[in-house]
């Protein structure tokens, strides 16, 4: 019997309420779920009375477990839709936070931690990018640029936000709060204005973009998918890895080139407009460009922003420079994460797609931020910076050589 495959969401102000409720929504899980540990992580091991391992071991044990869980979200938001799934993660997700408001001993600091970031795979990005695909089919790379646009905000405003509350309550009370706040704030959304439909399982669904290159309609197959697949899950293991780092110690490493801790939160706030700026670059001027050359691209601005900060050392203008580059580099990286697999492998299992490129690298970017805390305190801030360099550096090749076996592969074979 032949499946029905519904239309996708239509219409100019249904497509703004979808992508300004996940906008929302990324912004708070963002913010609550991942940045917020970044500041409250040095009062969290002075609170909890042990060494600072302890609290970096559970989130990289966290990490690990969601990178495990990843594959299996994505098929159950393939199967049942992103409303439902979405809509349950933003109440586990907020149950978590709670969980992890209370944690009083290694067991349930661990378990909190591991349950938080399980749970968010079903709410941050990926979940995101499936629940636009699902309203736009294969045509859904603007909407997910518009939405990365909006998401890029996050830690713009929960680095400050976190500091500015550490200084009136605990970071107990903050969790608390965090969890109030994301259930109230994304259950309705992702509850009401997500889309009310099951999921395309074997088919493409979307209006047809007639500005689009004929070549979008073809999708790897084969050698050629495994291929891509293993460079693309290459790259992005390598980038998780930095940007896993960074995220929870990019304030510490700024302050250990000797700027300020005024400074460095000053200079990390600038990676989120920084994000936006890159993102909105890219909306306007790059939808032409094919999202594997955005990729590679993309992906070179990181070395060349931490060689910046290897240069500026205790510059502070050079700093800037380097949060501005690695900022519109983590940006654009977010956009590639969701629109190169859409591109090489189609709508069709997209969800489940994401989850299994974001298996791969589960134990690098789980281990970052204990290896990466453990390498500063006994090497330094210079050697650190150093493997940064080489990794992200490594990632842009892997991208830039994906980049021109897809230009190869869709090429015509040449005339006898």
């Amino acid at each position: 019997m032949a499946t029905t495959i519904p239309g996708p969401l239509s219409g100019p102000r249904q497509d703004l309420r979808l992508i300004l409720a996940l906008g929302v929504t990324q912004v708070a899980g963002y913010g609550a779920l991942y940045y917020a540990f970044a500041v409250l992580a040095p009062e969290m091991t002075k609170s909890l009375g042990w060494a600072p391992e302890w609290t970096y071991g559970a989130f990289a044990t966290g990490l690990l477990a969601g990178g495990l869980v990843a594959p299996f979200a994505g098929r159950m938001i393939d199967r049942f839709g992103t409303r439902v799934m979405m809509s349950l993660g933003s109440i586990l997700a907020a149950a978590s936070l709670y969980a992890l408001s209370q944690a009083r001993d290694p067991v349930s600091y661990f378990g909190a931690m591991i349950a938080l970031e399980m749970v968010s795979t079903l709410v941050l990005y990926d979940a995101a990018f499936t629940a636009l695909t699902e309203a736009h089919g294969k045509t859904a790379r603007r909407a997910i640029s518009k939405l990365t646009l909006i998401g890029g905000f996050a830690s713009t405003l929960f680095w400050p936000l976190t500091t500015g509350l550490l200084t009136i309550v605990d970071w107990r009370m903050i969790y608390q709060l965090y969890a109030l706040g994301y259930l109230v704030l994304c259950l309705p959304l992702h509850l009401l204005l997500l889309p009310r439909r099951r999921p395309v399982q074997a088919a493409e669904a979307g209006p047809v973009d007639k500005a689009a290159p004929a070549a979008a309609e073809t999708y790897l197959t084969g050698p050629a998918r495994t291929r891509a697949f293993l460079l693309l899950a290459l790259a992005f293991s390598l980038q998780g890895f930095v940007v896993s780092a960074m995220s929870v110690h990019m304030l510490t490493m700024l302050q250990g080139f000797g700027l300020s801790a005024a400074v460095a939160v000053g200079i990390g706030a600038m990676v989120g407009p920084s994000q936006v700026a890159g993102r909105l670059v890219e909306m306007l001027f790059g939808m032409n460009l094919e999202p594997t050359t955005t990729a590679w691209v993309s992906a070179t601005l990181m070395p060349v922003g931490f060689a910046l900060l290897l240069l500026g050392s205790t510059t502070a203008s050079l700093a800037g420079l380097f949060a501005i580059a690695y900022g519109i580099s983590m940006g654009l990286g977010s956009i590639v994460r969701g629109t190169v697999p859409l591109r090489l492998f189609g709508p069709a299992g997209y969800g489940a797609m994401l989850g299994k490129l974001s298996a791969p690298g589960l134990l690098i970017r789980a281990a970052a931020p204990l290896a990466f805390a453990v390498m500063v305190e006994r090497a330094g801030s210079l050697p650190s910076t150093l493997l940064l360099v080489a990794l992200s550096a490594a990632a842009a090749s892997a991208l830039f050589a994906l980049s021109r076996f897809h230009a190869a592969t869709l090429a015509p074979a040449p005339r006898p």
